[in-house]
């Protein structure tokens, strides 16, 4: 087996081409054969993602040179242990929103023409910006992410959604202009947007200092963090669930990627512990402002939309718990850091998942309309429950293990004050969840007509709540992948 994979073609670039021809291939053949198309490139795209888990355990980092042009003129694409993990989390998120929309949207006839292609682009976008560590390249990756994204809330055509998709597309074009600001000025004074080369360039002067507050501001609004996140909620909340998922998921996620590769690959050596600190304020600005704002909403989708306001700022911990303290704690918030990440794509989109379905037997968007749903809908609120477990960060799920290595990195830093961040922040997630299932079994003798969800629904939820379940109880394989980009030199 090991000798087939080693002589297998290199196949990093597939994970961008397979999405692309089922993109060509959903529009030429319309919504007909929309889910036999779907269902083979998920194949293809899963079956790729497994031979390449096998090829870096074998090989270890995987590169290829697009046209065989090697840097710093040609762009190439790189497969490390953050990479790897990140295409595969993709992979599991996506093929398990495929499932959950193949039977969601027969009752929106009208999004179904477009849904497939848009999807299958942002899968395309995402596995670039995965890949690619070109500065440039990961523009164009967060421009065609973020017009397939906008797309995506716009399906249902009705003056919410398109107000919420047109005020993300405000946000996303604005952040890809400072971005692109920023990748100027940094390709006028080195010459060249290679990440790995630049982390041996970067000056700490004036004009590198601009370029990185250019990008990171830029990135910061496209990742919503706190105070530049009053896109956010609008757009997740009224999109249709399984574009909610993808968006909670992944789609955030994809700018903070890049930043945590801007500032902790490419300028370490400028980045100050004061400039890392102030990216642990906002963070902790998000998990009390998201956690609050998540306990005040009236509808159950915003409510999830705010907690991923909440959840984001978490990740902001690995800046300040990375720059300026021992290798030890260092690794630790590494760690810590990708594996909330990681827990919070499973968790929010199998809860995305959950309030669809709950939403879709209710009829009705708003929490008390959850009365009686207790009696009805198990397997809805068992999903919605799982989900929330690993968003609390209760054991033994993987957003508890992630907190954990964080909670340690502070202690082993000497960083005390961001342990009441995290108490504090899983406390207010703890209340909102709970409010949730507190209307959940209040008996109300006049509302016991429920359109029960299709199982499938249901199977997709569950199946990445206890995917992110699972990930605290085997954390060890995650971490191990994730600290050979930090051991390895990648960062």
């Amino acid at each position: 087996m090991s000798s087939l994979l080693q002589e297998l073609p290199q196949l990093l670039p597939w994970l961008v081409i397979l999405p692309l021809f089922w993109a060509l291939f959903s529009l030429a053949l319309g919504v007909l054969y929309r889910h036999w198309i779907a269902g083979v490139f998920i194949f293809l795209l899963l079956a790729t993602n497994l031979i390449l888990i096998g090829q870096w355990l074998l090989l270890g980092d995987l590169y290829y040179s697009l046209g065989d042009w090697d840097v710093p003129l040609g762009i190439q694409l790189r497969l490390d242990g953050v990479a790897l993990a990140m295409v595969t989390v993709t992979s599991l998120v996506t093929a398990a929103c495929s499932l959950h929309a193949s039977t969601y949207l027969d009752d929106y006839p009208r999004a179904q023409q477009y849904f497939w292609p848009l999807l299958a682009f942002t899968w395309a976008s995402l596995n670039v910006i995965w890949l690619s560590a070109d500065l440039f390249n990961l523009y164009v990756g967060l421009e065609l992410l973020g017009l397939s994204a906008v797309g995506l809330v716009a399906l249902t055509g009705q003056t919410e959604a398109l107000g919420a998709a047109l005020r993300y597309l405000y946000a996303a074009l604005l952040g890809s202009l400072a971005y692109l600001l920023g990748v100027a000025l940094i390709y006028s004074g080195y010459g060249q947007l290679d990440l790995p080369a630049l982390s041996g360039l970067l000056e700490s002067d004036a004009s590198t200092r601009l370029a990185l507050a250019l990008m990171t501001l830029g990135l910061l609004l496209k990742t919503a963090i706190f105070p530049l996140h009053i896109w956010l909620p609008p757009a997740h909340g009224k999109a249709l669930p399984p574009v909610s998922a993808l968006l909670s998921a992944l789609v955030v996620k994809a700018s903070f990627y890049i930043l945590v590769r801007l500032w902790l690959e490419a300028g370490l050596q400028v980045v100050v512990p004061s400039a890392a600190q102030f990216m642990g304020a906002l963070g902790a600005g998000a998990v009390f402002w998201g956690g609050w704002m998540a306990w005040r909403q009236t509808e159950l989708k915003m409510l999830v939309a705010y907690s991923t306001v909440a959840q984001l700022g978490y990740l902001m911990l690995i800046f300040p718990l990375m720059v300026g303290v021992s290798p030890t704690a260092a690794q630790l918030a590494w760690e810590g850091g990708w594996l909330q990440l990681i827990a919070h794509a499973l968790a929010k989109a199998a809860m995305f998942l959950a309030a669809g379905n709950l939403v879709l037997a209710m009829r009705r968007p708003d929490i008390i309309g959850l009365h009686g749903v207790g009696r009805f809908l198990p397997f809805s609120l068992l999903g919605f429950g799982l989900a929330g477990v690993s968003i609390m960060g209760l054991p033994p799920s993987g957003g508890f293990m992630a907190k954990w290595l964080l909670l340690q990195s502070a202690l082993a830093s000497g960083q005390w004050w961001w342990l009441l961040v995290l108490a504090g922040g899983s406390a207010l997630s703890a209340v909102y969840i709970f409010k949730v299932y507190q209307q959940c079994y209040i008996e109300d003798t006049e509302v016991d007509n429920f359109r029960h969800p299709s199982l499938l629904l249901d199977l997709s939820s569950i199946t990445l709540a206890l995917l992110a379940l699972s990930l605290g109880i085997f954390s060890a394989w995650p971490q191990a992948l994730l600290a050979t980009a930090l051991s390895g030199g990648g960062v």
